[in-house]
């Protein structure tokens, strides 16, 4: 799932499409929202 940069609102467009857009403020700068998980990796 990805969000808008500019106001956090999630994207229901299809993101492989040539141009993408906001619907509410129309910015074109993404991120994915990733989950708010720790990774815990022993070192050797």
């Amino acid at each position: 799932m990805y969000k808008c940069a500019r106001c956090k609102e999630p994207i229901r467009s299809d993101m492989n499409s040539v141009e993408i857009q906001c619907e509410k403020c129309g910015s074109k700068i993404f991120y994915k929202d990733r989950p708010n998980v720790r990774k815990v990796i022993k070192a050797r």
